[in-house]
């Protein structure tokens, strides 16, 4: 019999601890999800640590496991710093093995540069302090500690030209930032493509998109709005999605072009050409 391997975190602590109470009580995945309100999936996610159940969620375990409120009160002190909404997917970052995005408006999280992200901020906060701004960068700059392996995640990144040319900070900010994304697709960081204004309508243009696919679990995706994302785990979902990424990956520009365009875009910013 294979030993359980060591929970390396918090989360992960949780997860391993909801498997073994799950098999004492001689349940499966999917019996215990019938019983939550969720998919064997999720349970899954919520056993290797990935995902953290919600308050409503952690009480429907305790009762399903007759735990006696133990998972709703150690999910207390497992609290997020990211939003609600976005706290799941950045748990999921860090376990995926492959990561394509999709942008329509903003550069990905993950690859903005502080002075950027803190444009961002300042836009949509009116009434804000110096150190709330700080903090905040400071947490969507973090998230790029997942970019430090050289091989994981591998990374596509697909983004409207509508990002390159809309000018976030003013010209020196802005091509530090398309610059930055430059780099890291010419240095194999990152698979790089552009959709150009050109192809006109295409298939992901209503949404802002993150498919995550994992070594040991089934495939996410992620759609996010104005204070508000939702993770989604349905596999017809998450198939309609991946095909969609697909079509619109399909009308881009190549890898090499979309370099160039990056680089150009950012060389216009600066000669004040936009």
């Amino acid at each position: 019999m294979t030993k359980p391997r060591t929970p390396r975190t918090q989360r992960e602590k949780y997860g391993e601890e909801l498997r073994l109470r799950r098999t004492t009580a001689g349940l499966t995945q999917e019996e215990l999800g019938d019983q939550v309100v969720c998919s064997p999936t999720l349970i899954s996610h919520y056993e290797a640590g990935r995902r953290l159940p919600k308050p409503d969620d952690a009480q429907r375990i305790d009762r399903a496991l007759k735990t006696d409120g133990f998972f709703a009160r150690w999910l207390e002190d497992l609290e997020s710093k990211y939003n609600d909404y976005f706290a799941a997917v950045a748990e999921l970052e860090q376990q995926a093995t492959l990561i394509q995005q999709f942008a329509l408006s903003l550069v990905p999280g993950v690859f903005q540069t502080p002075s950027y992200a803190r444009a961002l901020f300042r836009a949509y906060r009116p009434n804000h302090t110096a150190e709330e701004l700080d903090e905040a960068v400071v947490i969507r700059t973090e998230r790029a500690r997942i970019l430090d392996g050289p091989l994981k995640p591998v990374i596509w990144t697909l983004l409207d030209e509508a990002v390159l040319r809309r000018r976030i900070g003013g010209p020196q900010v802005m091509a530090e930032q398309l610059h930055k994304i430059a780099d890291m697709a010419e240095a194999g960081r990152l698979r790089l493509h552009v959709l150009p204004y050109g192809v006109g309508a295409h298939a992901l243009l209503e949404s802002y998109l993150t498919l995550m696919s994992f070594e040991d679990s089934a495939p996410v995706a992620y759609v996010e709005g104005f204070l508000t994302g939702h993770l989604m785990d349905d596999p017809a979902l998450v198939a309609a999605s991946q095909t969609a990424y697909a079509l619109a990956l399909s009308d881009a520009l190549s890898h090499q072009e979309s370099v160039a365009l990056v680089r150009a875009a950012a060389e216009e910013h600066v000669h004040g050409q936009q």
